[in-house]
């Protein structure tokens, strides 16, 4: 296209205020061009497009809260595709799960053929855990037994059935597919590596600035590659980008934490060990380094059967985080000083085999900080230990992230543009509003004036607090899930099912499944619940087809988008408070003069958004929200209970079922089919 041109000629030879004008301009003529290739602009898109625009001409960071249904993925996708096509640098997108980021490479399919950018070159990257490993397939075909479920899986990646998680539309469970995934990755050495999805998607992360336009990531993988750039170790993702654009950036502190958190077992260990000595000996022949080795797996066994210990008496799940007790009768300091021999040596390690040595190098130094951490050397970590898929681990994690991503993110160097629907809280100014996320993030940058969704709450929802269900205690637990079951019945009645019910307690959804199983006699409606794994795709398929009640957690606060008639109600069984006892949220509360209003109200504000957001996802939908938690009750006189009500965007709020009940039937939101 003409336009498209003219404006990569202009970058070659003008200032910035050319620049930015001939920006602006491409961008006012793309809206214009909207009804003509069949977009529709939503209220507020085009204004984002215009801040993110002069946040990129003017090298400024900018957060940006942009509600739902104004169209955030084609708002930043637009002046992202001008970028590009002016500074011929990849722009790095980066999302928080894996499914978004599939969704904004669609997006990006979309409105790049519609707009003339023919030629846009892409990818998505993921996390190795996410793709097949044919060389560890092909391993377990020679040792497994033939008629396992794991051989069958196998033998399945090998014949290219399969490459990834996705390929699985059926779903498998963590532990399955732990056995074949991709694990400390051969890289070059693999024989699988021509025809490794795994393999061809990290060599495009890292293509020069020329050879890529666009790198969609997942969080994790931004800040995993942020921290192998801070530690000099190869990095994984282009280091030219034009501009980096984080969606769903409420999720960011969350996404660093896990991404800085270092886990070990006493397995993973003795393969990193094993992988060391390996690539020490064949070049050095130093037989020395296999007792070194064997020495610091003996002390490292000692440890972890201390760790069992401390499960064993204080674990009441496997997810439980407990605290380490002191490590004693190990001798910590020489496993350091053996740990610390075997960093140099690879330090100045040649070979052929670079990325193999990169990842000993950051597996050995890990090890280091650990054992600081047991010895109480290292004071600025937080420690635990869990037993996820029952098997002990031990976490150690970085107590402040802000200063870590105020000096390699939000350095200056690359324009950096946070967005999502909730980012902020009450407050007069905008820094008041976005307060939380600045201080959690340690951002420094420009805040953007938010750009409200264009859905009528007012006409079309209504909110519901239940004052009948007792507050949760612990020692009572069951006398609240009984009458919250009650409420719930009643609710899902009223709409005759199609509704999503979201947990912050698993504990709490097992035992109202359990319940609901037990009385299916009683209601009208199917009862679905949230699979294992990542993939949820099918069980909202199942509910969208029943039209019933489906039950979950985790993931379904957040990125579940249904719209129409298949979901009229959202209920929120309980607020979704932080856990206190929590290490993270134990240490963000040390630190602050009013933990409960610092740190408890703001997160779980952030959370009930991202849940209520699931319920009216378009212009015509209509439905109700419940919360069944009485604490939100006026007669409670909570200090949180109006800065709740202030951010919500319902306006009709009731503590009235006979009120709720007469909005149902005067917006015929209860099914008639």
């Amino acid at each position: 296209m003409n336009w498209l041109n003219e404006l990569y000629k202009i970058n070659k030879r003008e200032p910035d205020k050319e620049i930015e004008r001939s920006l602006v301009n491409a961008i006012f003529r793309i809206y214009d061009r909207f009804p003509r290739i069949g977009l529709r602009e939503r209220f507020g898109q085009q204004e984002m497009s215009l801040d993110i625009a002069d946040a990129y001409i003017h090298g400024h960071n900018a957060m940006i809260e942009a509600g739902v249904g104004i169209g955030k993925s084609f708002a930043y996708l637009i002046p992202s595709l001008l970028t590009n096509q002016m500074s011929q640098k990849p722009v790095i997108i980066a999302t928080s799960s894996i499914q978004l980021s599939e969704q904004i490479h669609k997006d990006l399919r979309i409105i790049g053929s519609r707009l003339g950018f023919s030629t846009v070159r892409s990818v998505v990257g993921k996390g190795m855990g996410q793709y097949a490993c044919r060389s560890r397939a092909a391993e377990l075909i020679n040792l497994d037994d033939a008629n396992s479920s794991v051989s069958t899986l196998a033998q399945r990646i090998l014949d290219y059935e399969i490459d990834e998680r996705a390929d699985i539309k059926a779903g498998i469970s963590d532990a399955e597919w732990s056995h074949v995934s991709v694990n400390d990755c051969k890289f070059e050495r693999c024989h699988h590596k021509t025809a490794c999805l795994f393999y061809d998607m990290r060599a495009k992360l890292n293509a020069k600035a020329h050879e890529i336009d666009f790198i969609i990531v997942n969080q994790d993988l931004l800040i995993r590659d942020l921290m192998k750039k801070k530690e000099g170790t190869k990095s994984i993702i282009s280091d030219q980008p034009a501009l980096i654009v984080i969606d769903e950036a409420h999720n960011l502190e969350a996404k660093v934490r896990d991404a800085r958190t270092l886990e070990f077992t006493y397995r993973a260990i003795c393969r990193t060990l094993d992988t060391t000595v390996q690539l020490l000996t064949k070049q050095s022949g130093d037989k020395s380094l296999f007792s070194q080795s064997k020495f610091i797996k003996n002390c490292a066994e000692r440890i972890f059967k201390q760790v069992n210990a401390d499960l064993l008496d204080h674990a009441k799940q496997d997810n439980d985080r407990i605290k380490v007790s002191e490590i004693k009768g190990t001798p910590l300091n020489q496993v350091w000083n053996d740990l610390k021999d075997l960093s140099l040596r690879l330090s100045i390690l040649t070979s052929r085999h670079e990325r193999e040595i990169d990842d000993a190098f950051e597996a050995i130094n890990g090890l280091i900080t650990l054992i600081h951490v047991l010895a109480k050397i290292e004071d600025n970590y937080l420690l635990w230990a869990s037993s996820p898929l029952g098997i002990a681990t031990i976490s150690i994690c970085p107590k402040d992230i802000s200063q870590f991503l105020k000096y390699t993110l939000f350095n200056g160097k690359v324009p950096v543009i946070l967005t999502s629907a909730t980012l902020c809280q009450g407050g007069d100014t905008l820094e008041e509003q976005y307060s939380y996320m600045t201080h959690s993030l340690g951002y420094k940058g420009d805040f953007l004036e938010r750009q409200p969704s264009p859905f009528d709450y007012t006409n079309h929802a209504m909110m519901y607090v239940s004052n009948k269900v007792p507050y949760y205690q612990h020692d009572q637990r069951e006398i609240y899930l009984e009458a919250a079951y009650k409420e719930l019945v009643q609710l899902c009645n009223l709409t005759q099912g199609r509704t999503i019910v979201l947990f912050s307690a698993k504990e709490d959804m097992k035992y109202i499944h359990k319940k609901l199983i037990s009385k299916a006699n009683e209601y009208t409606w199917p009862v679905h619940v949230q699979k294992e794994g990542s993939s949820q795709d099918s069980v909202i398929a199942e509910f969208r087809k029943s039209k019933g009640v489906l039950l979950g957690t985790g993931v379904f606060w957040e990125g579940v988008n249904i719209e129409g008639s298949d979901l009229s109600q959202v209920i929120i069984f309980r607020l979704p408070f932080p856990v206190p006892s929590d290490p993270v949220y134990e240490y963000k509360a040390s630190v602050t003069e009013n933990p409960f209003m610092e740190v408890f109200v703001p997160d779980m504000l952030l959370r009930l958004r991202q849940g209520t957001g699931r319920l009216i996802r378009s212009e015509t939908d209509l439905g109700i929200l419940s919360i069944l938690d009485s604490r939100l009750s006026a007669a409670a006189k909570k200090s949180y209970r109006e800065q709740v009500l202030e951010t919500l965007p319902f306006k009709k709020v009731t503590e009235d079922f006979a009120v709720l009940e007469k909005f149902v039937q005067t917006k015929r939101i209860r099914r008639t089919d």
